[in-house]
């Protein structure tokens, strides 16, 4: 039996196979397993099946993804906001709107796109379509992002994010009242198994905290916070104030569906400390939230 093969247990009999292998294949959504299904790269007992084939117990299921589509990286004159840049590293404040790197769904306009321009050096250490990218944040999140130009600062700045040295503070609205002047959320993170596109928190998921604090409760519907990250899981801040009953303002995918328009969730990268990967020197950086965020915030305080 290889990697890429299993066979169905008695929980997953007649189950249908794109949601088993959803379950199965992490990486992979619901959507492209289905797809994967349609061309033949997934087989029962060496046969094609339709997705919506319901497994036996027993069944031999094996699959072969296919390879990724090849994305040609261009350099991109799009204006950044650079808050510091050396030798090193460069300290983007990224805008809302703006996607890290490319993917099959956005080939240009994206944060790598300009750096490519912006700048010859960037580390090889990511795949090709991440050149410099330390870490991320989401596509409709502003604010902070490291960006490494050479595999030694990368290397370093990444062991600091894995030992979370790495100080990184973000400020957001949510809905209700937030009770507690402060608190810790610490809760695993994994795909949401009734929404492979979602994440949420889940018994046996990746570990994540999420430290947060009021700053100020805007009437007994919105209260703004600082969270501070102590892991960095995809969509962490989002799906953590959910779960505790605050999901952020504007927020497409996580908050509810009667929403304050402001191009995206209500959050922002504010705040970045690490130690300088060359010199050693504690680094600091803050970024002001952008002016839809203040301005969402004013209307919010405008309807109490």
């Amino acid at each position: 039996m290889t990697d890429n093969e299993f066979i169905v247990s008695s929980e997953q009999n007649e189950v249908r196979i794109d949601k088993v292998l959803t379950e199965v294949i992490e990486e992979a959504s619901r959507s492209q397993i289905q797809t994967w299904i349609k061309e033949g790269h997934v087989l029962v007992n060496e046969s094609t099946v339709k997705s919506n084939y319901k497994c036996e117990e027993g069944d031999t299921i094996a699959w072969q993804a296919p390879e990724p589509e090849t994305i040609d990286l261009i350099s991109e004159d799009i204006p950044l906001d650079i808050i510091y840049e050396d030798k090193d590293l460069i300290i983007v404040n990224k805008p809302r709107g703006m996607v890290v790197h490319p993917s099959a769904g956005h080939r240009s306009g994206t944060l790598v796109n300009a750096l490519l321009h912006h700048c010859d050096d960037l580390s090889g250490i990511n795949d090709v379509i991440r050149p410099g990218i330390v870490h991320r944040i989401d596509r409709d999140t502003s604010g902070l992002l490291m960006v490494a130009k050479n595999d030694q600062a990368h290397r370093a700045l990444a062991e600091q994010l894995e030992a979370k040295t790495v100080k990184r503070s973000y400020e957001a609205i949510v809905h209700g009242a937030v009770p507690h002047e402060y608190g810790t959320i610490d809760a695993p993170l994994g795909r949401d198994p009734k929404d492979r596109q979602k994440i949420a928190v889940v018994s046996g998921g990746k570990a994540a905290i999420t430290h947060f604090e009021v700053i100020e409760r805007i009437g007994d519907k919105f209260t703004h916070v600082k969270c501070v990250l102590e892991t960095g899981r995809t969509h962490q801040i989002r799906v953590h104030m959910k779960y505790i009953g605050f999901p952020l303002v504007g927020d497409p995918k996580y908050g509810p569906r009667k929403i304050i328009a402001m191009g995206g969730q209500a959050l922002h990268a504010k705040e970045l400390g690490f130690e300088h990967p060359r010199t050693k020197e504690w680094m600091h950086f803050e970024a002001k939230a952008p002016k839809d965020f203040q301005e969402g915030l004013k209307k919010i305080k405008e309807m109490r």
